[in-house]
C-alpha cells in the first residue's frame, strides 16, 4: 500500500514568504504592504509621496489590479517604476507566489524600497505573509467610524494606520477621533497618521514614517 502525504500548504507559502524576506535583507530593502478597501485612497496617497520618496532612495511598485492597468499607469506617470500583477491570477489578495515572481522581475540589486499596493480588501490579505518588513492599513473617513471593529485582524497585524480623506471629514460629518479610538482598540500598539492624499496634508508625515523604518533596517546591518 501506498501512503501519500500531502505537504501543509501554509508551510509552502511561509517558505516563499522567508526566501522573499531572506533575499530583501541580503540587500538592505525596506518591504511595505498598503492594504485598504476598494476607494480608501491608497493610489492617491502613493502618488503624492512616491516622487518625493524617489529624490532620496531608489524604489519600486508592485501593483495588483482585478481587471485594468489603472493603478499602475497612475504610478507610472509620476515616474515610478512598477512591477503588474493581474489579480484575476491570485483572486482576492496577492499570493506569495505572485509576490515572488513580483519580486524577482525588479532589479533587487539597485532598490531600497519597495512598496506593495495590495489589492482593495480588508479581510484576504489581512494575515497573508509575502515577505514585507511592514503592513500598512489605510481607512477612509468615509468608510465609517467601526470599520476597524468590523475587520479587526488587518488592524492587529499592521504596524502603522493611515486615517485618509481627513479633508472632507466635516462635510461627511464624520468622527475621526472616534474612527482613532476603534483602531487603537484592535490594536494598542498601532502607530496612527492622519492623512489627506488628495490635498497632501499630513503626507510628509507618511514619508517620514518610511524613511524612519528604512534607516533602522539599514542600522540593523
Amino acid at each position: 500500500m501506498k501512503l501519500t502525504i500531502n505537504k501543509d500548504p501554509r508551510e509552502e507559502k511561509h517558505r516563499i514568504a522567508e526566501g522573499i524576506r531572506s533575499r530583501l535583507r541580503e540587500r538592505n530593502i525596506l518591504a511595505v504592504n498598503l492594504i485598504s478597501s476598494p476607494g480608501s485612497g491608497k493610489t492617491t496617497l502613493l502618488e503624492k509621496a512616491l516622487p518625493v520618496l524617489s529624490r532620496r532612495v531608489r524604489l519600486a511598485v508592485i501593483e495588483a489590479d482585478n481587471a485594468t492597468r489603472n493603478d499602475a499607469d497612475r504610478i507610472e506617470a509620476v515616474g515610478i517604476s512598477v512591477e503588474m500583477i493581474a489579480n484575476a491570477i491570485t483572486g482576492c489578495h496577492i499570493s506569495p507566489a505572485a509576490a515572488e515572481k513580483a519580486f524577482g522581475a525588479l532589479d533587487l540589486d539597485n532598490l531600497d524600497l519597495v512598496v506593495i499596493e495590495n489589492v482593495g480588501n480588508l479581510i484576504c490579505p489581512a494575515d497573508v505573509d509575502l515577505g514585507e518588513d511592514y503592513k500598512i492599513v489605510m481607512v477612509s473617513v468615509a468608510e465609517g467610524e467601526d470599520k476597524p471593529l468590523k475587520y479587526p485582524l488587518v488592524f492587529q497585524n499592521s504596524t502603522l494606520a493611515l486615517i485618509n480623506k481627513i479633508d472632507a471629514a466635516e462635510a461627511l460629518g464624520a468622527d475621526t477621533d472616534l474612527l482613532e479610538k476603534n483602531v487603537r482598540a484592535t490594536n494598542p500598539a498601532i502607530e496612527i497618521l492622519r492623512v489627506s492624499a488628495r490635498t497632501g496634508e499630513h503626507i510628509d508625515a507618511f514619508i517620514g514614517w518610511i524613511e524612519k523604518k528604512l534607516k533602522q533596517k539599514q542600522a540593523l546591518l
